[in-house]
């Protein structure tokens, strides 16, 4: 037996859990028609395959009709979910994991405009600012039909084979009953705390009913909204006792904040650039006051702290969820004591960003998540070693490394620079972003444990190339700044990129024309902003930095608010000249019939990238396919076999931003479904 406080078991009513570990709910949104089909039990699986004692799905399982997902959950008010959650339980179990599942009514938020266009319901008429409907205040046949359908979604639970329920309860209906700012009701319902709660302990009481004794029933609930008016730390000490002496329950899920608001989930979820753990010590407050079985999540990304969680005595089982997005074989690592080759979660929150945008989850840096059935997260060895020549450490190059050296092949990486990283080592110049230089500090690791050869300040040519007697040569130069984008004035502008580097120095009173809506433009205002100058953001789209996205941009405007930064949306800029020593902007609208001027010392250009693919076109007569990449082979995992050219001696392929600007998680999924099948 391991004396790593991790590795204990836990008992927790009948059901003892294998370690201290557990990856807590949280949709990734791959439900298929709102059921757990192919793609979400093999995401599933692989966690419990990794070892974790106890995974939870869906953030969170639709009880009601009227509680329409706002985007992709599981459904649980349908039967035909019941099939598939015991496919899903019982692959689980043979992995030696428990599972359990989050049920919910969303109450006000969520949308009347979702699913079959119901009324939103909520004890009072107040809209939550997130999803922006005005909800209808809950009726008493509400109220008894949402009971009703809690208890019958959890006799589905159960028949799923499900080893437990937990309620959501923080930012749904439980807590719109329970916190004071969000319950209008009169009666049986409202008014006094035992009223708020009722309703919470009337949903347990029917779900119990239909499950039984010998079945895991829990709560993730807020302790302490954090908001004037609200649920308090002393009510949520309060509360924490009042569930556990309900006799109606197992465990709570400790949470502490508010969700109604992007800045209010972002400090109850937190980012990079965030502290770790910011609410650890309050869940041990929890846990000190009930003496019950307690659980929390909310940013333990590493191995270390959530050691210390449970060493500590604050928790009984520690959540990782998002670091189990990037590296599902935690568990097993730990075991095997290899912490150091954990792929480190880097709180760039892409995943978690992507749902609230309707889109799946995916990790950054780990484009295997969410795409088990093609992607390998272990990769396997190749049949035949070749050699692979990769020009670019950024962080498509330093992944075709990494996937390629795994595969046992002979890899040469040529690098320009006298450092890997490309645009995430700029990136991390920024103190809130420097956690994403461990994508590039991780690979290299991995690189380095198996025998990559680098040469920086090394700028490739054909020539240099030809000498490595390469098998396959793969182009990760990524691009250049693109700034030419005015119909006069190109040569009087900067890019994003001088700013964050300090290869340019900020001017005073600056323009920052962004319409490639990414962190680089942000991250150029905010230097621009610290150093004193006056900013003015410019987009012409209608939302300034959608790349960007919800839970990213929170610490941006509080950094940028307060710096009295302007934020001008739906107009763009056309032309500049000099006037003296000083730059007139012309700018226009997509939408017509504008005319403005804006004189300026300064202005920074967000445009993208140009890709560097000057060698890619030199070593391209060379290649035996030319260059060209077949995409049915590339799309069903099999090895690239195009031949166009009987005198070339290597194959070539080009990948992340040396093809087109895009993003790091493109980067590396590019690199990834080429290099696992060479």
């Amino acid at each position: 037996m391991s004396n790593d406080p991790l590795l204990q078991p836990y008992k927790l009513k009948h059901l003892t859990l294998r370690n201290r570990i557990m990856v807590t709910s949280h949709e990734p949104a791959y439900p298929e028609d709102g059921m757990p089909k192919e793609r979400y039990r093999a995401y599933t699986v692989e966690r419990a395959r990794g070892g974790v004692a106890l995974t939870m799905t869906a953030g969170s399982a639709a009880v009601s009709k009227d509680s329409p997902p706002v985007f992709n959950n599981l459904l649980a008010y349908k039967d035909e979910i019941v099939p598939w959650l015991r496919e899903m339980t019982d692959a689980v179990h043979e992995q030696g994991a428990a599972i359990m599942i989050q049920l919910t009514h969303l109450g006000r938020r969520t949308r009347w405009d979702k699913g079959d266009w119901l009324p939103v319901v909520a004890p009072s008429h107040h809209r939550e600012a997130a999803h922006r409907a005005f909800p209808k205040k809950l009726e008493d046949w509400d109220i008894a039909r949402i009971i009703r359908d809690f208890a019958d979604a959890a006799e589905r639970m159960k028949a799923g084979g499900m080893d437990g329920i937990e309620l959501e309860a923080y930012g749904h209906l439980i807590d719109q009953f329970t916190s004071p700012l969000t319950n209008e009701l009169e009666g049986p319902y409202g008014g006094s705390l035992d009223n708020r709660m009722r309703f919470c302990f009337d949903v347990f009481r029917a779900m119990r009913e239909r499950v039984g004794d010998d079945f895991i029933l829990g709560v993730r609930y807020t302790a302490d909204e954090c908001l004037p008016g609200g649920t308090g730390k002393a009510d949520g000490i309060e509360i924490s006792r009042r569930l556990r002496d309900s006799g109606l329950i197992d465990y709570l899920n400790v949470i502490r904040g508010h969700i109604d608001t992007d800045p209010g989930l972002t400090d109850v979820i937190p980012i990079q650039g965030m502290a770790n753990a910011p609410h650890l010590d309050f869940a041990g407050e929890i846990r000190a006051a009930t003496n019950f079985p307690t659980f929390h999540a909310a940013k333990i990304p590493d191995v270390a702290t959530a050691r210390h969680a449970i060493a500590t005595g604050k928790v009984d089982m520690v959540g990782m969820t998002r670091a189990h997005m990037t590296d599902p074989h935690i568990v097993r690592k730990i075991i095997e004591k290899r912490e150091d080759d954990i792929r480190p979660c880097v709180g760039a929150n892409y995943c978690l960003d992507r749902i609230y945008q309707g889109n799946m989850a995916f990790c950054i840096h780990n484009a295997a998540t969410g795409r088990e059935q093609t992607m390998p997260h272990s990769i396997p060895k190749a049949d035949i070693r070749k050699k692979v020549v990769i020009v670019g450490a950024g962080p498509a190059g330093l992944e075709a490394a990494r996937v390629s050296a795994e595969r046992g092949h002979a890899v040469v990486v040529f690098e320009a620079a006298s450092k890997p990283g490309g645009q995430i080592r700029l990136t991390a110049q920024s103190e809130r972003r420097r956690e994403m230089i461990s994508i590039i500090d991780w690979r290299m690791s991995q690189c380095e444990k198996r025998g990559v050869t680098f040469h920086f300040n090394s700028w490739a040519d054909s020539a240099m190339i030809a000498s490595e007697k390469p098998d396959v040569v793969i182009i990760a130069t990524g691009g250049l700044p693109h700034t030419d984008v005015l119909s006069e004035g190109n040569a009087l502008v900067v890019s994003s990129w001088d700013i964050i580097s300090g290869d340019v120095k900020p001017g005073t009173n600056v323009l920052v024309f962004d319409d490639a809506g990414d962190h680089a433009g942000l991250q150029a205002a905010e230097f621009l902003a610290r150093s004193g100058a006056k900013v003015e953001i410019m987009t012409p789209d209608r939302a300034f930095a959608p790349e960007v996205m919800a839970m990213n941009l929170v610490p941006y405007m509080r950094s940028l608010q307060k710096l009295d930064v302007t934020f001008t949306v739906t107009y763009r800029l056309e032309s500049a000249a000099k006037s003296g020593n000083q730059i007139v902007a012309q700018v226009g609208s997509d939408y017509g019939g504008v005319s403005r001027q804006r004189t300026v010392d300064q202005i920074v250009i967000n445009h993208g990238t140009i890709p560097l693919d000057d060698l890619y076109f030199e070593l391209k007569p060379g290649s035996s396919n030319l260059g060209e990449v077949s995409y049915d082979a590339l799309l069903s995992g099999t090895q690239q076999t195009i031949a166009r050219n009987p005198a070339g001696s290597y194959q070539l392929f080009r990948i992340g931003d040396a093809v087109a600007a895009r993003n790091t998680h493109a980067a590396i999924y590019d690199a990834l479904r080429l290099a696992k099948d060479i």
